[in-house]
């Protein structure tokens, strides 16, 4: 285990709206807010075709092969992340929520891109004084969190 420490600085109130896309969203208003780490929750609704990444096809494959999925009608999120800042210093957020529909849930990382159906809202919370950057991993593929920085 790695660790570090931090505060809670600055809180926001997000409405998204129609057509908002996660995460871009949410990192363009982190970079333009000067916000390199932080807390994200958010939830309500999210449009037909937005896409995300559920598990590996095989988890001793390295680097993994993603499993794409597209969400097909509206649906009902619940989300969290973070936001650490990448090898260039760009806040990056890493999500994952639940998507439901009627008795059906899906759950995923929503890097590939969710779009917000008519509203949804987050809080997204500042971390001050912390270095944690997510830095390329070359055996997965993935940016680690590294909190250590």
């Amino acid at each position: 285990m790695k660790y570090s420490q931090g505060f809670i600085g600055r809180l926001f109130v997000i409405r998204l709206e129609d057509g908002d896309r996660l995460p871009g969203i949410i990192e363009e208003f982190a970079a333009k807010h000067y916000i390199k780490r932080g807390i994200c929750f958010f939830l309500g609704g999210i449009g037909e075709g937005s896409r995300i990444v559920s598990g590996p096809k095989d988890g001793k494959v390295m680097p993994p092969e993603p499993m794409l999925f597209q969400l097909h009608d509206v649906h009902e999120v619940v989300g969290i992340g973070t936001i650490f800042p990448n090898d260039a210093g760009t806040p990056v957020l890493h999500a994952h929520a639940a998507f439901g529909r009627k008795e059906t849930t899906l759950t995923g990382c929503i890097r590939p891109g969710i779009d917000t159906w008519k509203v949804a809202e987050v809080i997204l919370l500042e971390i001050s004084g912390n270095c944690g950057t997510r830095t390329h991993d070359r055996e997965t593929g993935f940016h680690l969190l590294d909190p250590e920085s």
